[in-house]
């Protein structure tokens, strides 16, 4: 499910802790910082994903 007109992606990094909504509002946040933060979660995500189909024990 998501959210409609790509609000998902940019509310993804709000969900996640790493800014505040407020950012987005007031605009000390710009589209290029919010994707670097999805980028950057998506890293997360997929080494989560490899080390846990690979776990080290």
């Amino acid at each position: 499910m998501s959210l409609p007109n790509g609000e998902d992606w940019l509310l993804r990094p709000v969900a996640k802790g790493m800014c505040g909504f407020e950012r987005l509002k007031d605009g000390s946040v710009d589209l290029a910082d919010i994707a670097l933060m999805n980028e950057a979660l998506d890293v997360i995500a997929e080494n989560a994903a490899i080390q846990q189909q690979n776990p080290i024990c």
